[in-house]
């Protein structure tokens, strides 16, 4: 007998035929008052939103999964769902139940993922949701960058390097690039993101240039100075196709691209963006230099100070009008006071005004939009005075836009629902038609009365009473005691054990009236709401200008308050190649020092004629790495047009910061601690300029020593000889044996960071002198860390004999014969000279220095001992 084939209800079939339309994505299907989920999207739904996995029939003769959660819960599990990683795609009701025949009507309004979120759960105050494209070129590669939330749009192209650079700084929520190239991406920028690929064809040049110029409503792209960035422009059309694609037809608050160009900004590769912890800490929930340095009042101005921080200037003209600014702030107390308090009040203006052309915006954010440009005509009157030129520009562009301000002001209830669907939304005096329904919905206690007296006065029933139930809406009760009184024209709707109920024409009439009325109100007000939205589309891009120039002002006013609480001082920054750094600290060791605390500042000095390459010697936790940091963060502050943690600061033009700071294993690319390092350096060496500044920190420590001295000596001369550029450097190291490179090379200066022994202790001085330093102070170290104090003992005995046996000398002597004339050739520091020695060589070469355990090492110690 032939199995029974199952039948799907109709509504699964609905759901299904629209799951086949979004097979990668998690469907919410609106039924009724909940969102349901299905099959494998409840079991995803359970397992991320812990809500309860069930079964149902579906048709005869089978079972399916099914997860759901209220309508009204829809904003918090939606941003559980995305937060996971996944794409969701939220299908509503598109008609009334109640006048539906058959089946409701359903379709995906809206498509969310990781970086296309509109949500304000989702979304981060203090930073960009960035969506990014890429494209793979024949030369070059193309990059761009849309935030859906604010409206902002950049592109740039260039080397695999520097578009890494861009996504290592904008950190984008999502990467979208073409299908075939998905090991390519890999194999490029890894796996650290969240991506989706597309269809080849979106990546061509004519589709791409063909929606960038129907977004705009332009003829051409000259105007935004894209022109000509072909492999930019594919990338800027696939994030608007993308858009598109997942439900965003509404995008007239995207009004604008700019170009990223990499000769305006100061270079950091990724390694220095994450050595300098500018954005990110190796420590959880450590200190970053962003946290550090943000005391904006505004979300805008808080992600604006990200960009800078990433993108620090290289033209000295923008640089110094920021610094001239600050300045002024600091100076004028008074106007910087107003100016905060009128931020304050702001709120996230950017993201407010993106989310009209959406349709996302509700009438509470709308008047929170006016209020925000009450704000912007406030700092208007107020920069109007200052006679600063850049602030009195800054003021001239502030646009209140009156007209729409006082639109609002005027149709808009000051404390209005959350949902236009609630009602209250529109002031009385604005509409004559609603304002005549509201007197009928809301004056009916008063007509109730009214009839009630009427009629008792007409029938001299003095106990008649007037009310409402849901079966037969209003009507008259009598008692018993006067039901003869009663009209012949009342009809009778119900009997009761002590009174009758009745209803009259004129309360059947005025029932109609009421529920009639209710129910225009609600259509009239959202009438009016959305021709107000409609009425605010032609500001769009003036209210984003505001809200860029604010965020603007928020962070200078950041840089002042921070030069004013914590001393920082104006750098002078030149078109030379000099660095002179006073006093200076780090600006995010200090805040963080202990109350009574005060941090030791250092001076540097780094030249291309006297003093170009600083080798920096001293004990462990001395310090080094601390004034190795500070000096590029100095640099990178006064690049941003900030003021410095300094006493004074004289900095050249910098092009480029480098830095080779700690190492760790990557271990799913299969690289060493020691191949990681290398990479890094290597990238150093190979992109170094006149203007650029190198921070090397323990070069050569991941492989042996006799290979860890060789390879950092061979890189300080190449530095200093090798390369016409002469790079200022900074040059911390444990190999005391550099220290013989100042004696040989005019422009590599000996520094330590100082120290103090008091009987077996020592105590960390943190100031920099000229010299070197021919210790480290490991096992002090060690005795801090906790190690126990049997092994330490042990530890002392090995150093002490090691030291009576001198087994250094040998390289010390041939260190002293390497300080003659400069070689041109591979410098080879440790040509044996003894069998001895040569043995002692090998065995070390073949040690693994990263799977060597403490007793092993103790161990191989005694095995050289023997032999000497």
């Amino acid at each position: 007998m032939a199995k029974s084939k199952s039948v799907e209800t109709p509504l699964m079939q609905q759901h299904n035929a629209i799951k086949a339309r979004y097979p990668d994505a998690v469907l919410l299907f609106r039924v009724g008052d909940f969102y349901e989920t299905f099959n494998d999207d409840a079991i995803i739904a359970s397992k991320v939103l812990g809500i309860v996995l069930t079964k149902r029939a579906n048709g005869s003769a089978s079972q399916q999964d099914l997860a759901g959660f209220p309508h009204h819960s829809l904003d918090t599990y939606l941003h559980k769902l995305v937060k996971a990683g996944y794409r969701v795609a939220v299908c509503d009701q598109l008609e009334d139940p109640k006048m539906a025949k058959g089946i409701v009507k359903r379709g995906v309004t809206e498509m969310v993922t990781p970086g296309v979120a509109v949500n304000d759960k989702i979304l981060e105050n203090a930073s960009n949701n960035f969506l990014a494209a890429v494209h793979f070129g024949k030369e070059l590669t193309g990059v761009a960058f849309l935030d859906i939330s604010t409206g902002e749009f950049f592109v740039a192209q260039g080397n695999l390097e520097y578009v890494d650079k861009l996504l290592q700084s904008f950190k984008p929520a999502e990467v979208i690039f073409a299908r075939p190239q998905q090991k390519h991406f890999k194999e490029q920028f890894g796996s650290k993101f969240y991506t989706y690929t597309l269809e080849e064809w979106i990546f061509t040049t004519n589709y791409a240039e063909e929606t960038l110029l129907k977004q705009f409503e332009t003829h051409s792209l000259k105007g935004f100075g894209v022109d000509g960035l072909q492999d930019a422009i594919i990338a800027a059309g696939a994030c608007l196709h993308y858009l598109r694609d997942t439900e965003h037809p509404h995008l007239q608050h995207i009004t604008n691209i700019q170009r990223i160009e990499q000769d305006d900004f100061l270079w950091m590769d990724r390694f220095t963006i994450r050595n300098l912890e500018l954005l990110g800490s190796s420590v959880e929930n450590g200190h970053t230099l962003l946290k550090t340095l943000d005391t904006t009042v505004t979300p805008m101005g808080a992600r604006l100070l990200k960009r800078w921080m990433v993108l620090p200037l290289r033209d000295i003209k923008q640089i110094n009008e920021r610094l001239d600014v600050t300045e002024h702030f600091i100076k004028e107390t008074d106007l910087s006071r107003d100016v905060l308090q009128h931020l304050k009040q702001t709120g996230d203006l950017e993201r407010l005004v993106s989310k009209i052309p959406l349709r996302k915006i509700n009438p509470r954010e709308v008047m929170m939009l006016a209020k925000a440009l009450q704000q912007v005509e406030g700092i208007k009157q107020l920069l109007a005075k200052t006679g600063h030129p850049y602030l009195t520009a800054i003021g001239e562009k502030l646009n209140p836009c009156p007209g729409i301000l006082c639109r609002i002001l005027e149709q808009i209830v000051e404390t209005p629902p959350i949902l236009v669907s609630k009602g209250g939304v529109i002031q009385n005096g604005i509409h004559t038609e609603l304002d005549n329904l509201r007197t009928i919905a809301h004056s009916g206690k008063e007509y109730l009365l009214r009839i009630q007296q009427t009629e008792s006065d007409a029938t001299g029933i003095p106990s008649l009473k007037v009310a409402f139930n849901n079966v037969f809406g209003y009507y008259l009760e009598v008692t018993n005691a006067h039901k003869s009184k009663v009209p012949e024209n009342w009809i009778r709707k119900q009997t009761l054990a002590n009174a009758e109920r009745y209803i009259t024409p004129e309360l059947k009439e005025y029932e109609e009236k009421i529920v009639g009325a209710e129910e225009k109100i609600l259509a009239l007000e959202i009438q009016l709401f959305d021709e107000l939205l409609l009425a605010l589309q032609p500001h769009i891009q003036a209210i984003q200008q505001n809200a860029q120039l604010m965020a603007r002002l928020d962070c200078l006013l950041s840089f002042a308050n921070n030069a004013i609480q914590y001393k920082y001082r104006r750098p002078n920054v030149t078109e030379g190649y000099h660095l002179d750094i006073r006093e200076g600290r780090h600006p995010v060791i200090e805040r963080g020092l202990p109350p009574g605390e005060s941090y030791v500042a250092n001076d540097i000095v780094l030249d291309k004629e006297e003093q170009q390459i600083i080798i920096l010697t001293g004990p462990n936790m001395s310090g080094k790495s601390a004034l190795l940091r500070q000096t590029a963060l100095i640099t990178l502050m006064a690049h941003m047009g900030s003021f410095v943690p300094a006493s004074a600061a004289e900095i050249g033009l910098t092009d480029k910061i480098f830095t080779r700071v700690g190492a760790s294993d990557n271990l799913s690319g299969g690289e060493s601690t020691f191949m990681v390092e290398m990479n890094e350096t290597a990238s150093i060496i190979n992109n170094i300029t006149p203007r650029s500044l190198v921070i090397l920190d323990e070069i050569g420590r991941g492989t042996s020593t006799y290979d860890g001295i060789s390879i950092a000596w061979s890189i300080v001369e190449y530095l200093h000889d090798m390369t016409p550029h002469k790079p200022k450097t900074l040059f911390a190291t444990h190999y005391h044996e550099l220290n013989e490179l100042e004696n040989k090379h005019g422009r590599i200066k000996n520094y330590h960071i100082t120290n103090k022994e008091s009987g077996n202790k020592v105590i960390f001085l943190r100031k920099l002198a000229p010299g070197g330093s021919r210790h480290s102070f490991g096992i002090h170290v060690a005795r801090m860390a906790g190690m126990p104090p049997q092994l330490l003992q042990r530890a002392n005995e090995v150093l002490s004999h090691l030291e009576q046996k001198h087994i250094d000398a040998p390289l010390e002597k041939h260190v002293k014969e390497m300080a003659g004339p400069t070689q041109k050739v591979q410098l080879s520091i440790f040509d044996a000279h003894s069998d001895t020695f040569k043995e002692i060589r090998d065995m070390l070469n073949d040690v693994d220095i990263n799977r060597l355990t403490p007793v092993e090492a103790l161990l191989k110690l005694n095995e050289i001992k023997n032999l000497l």
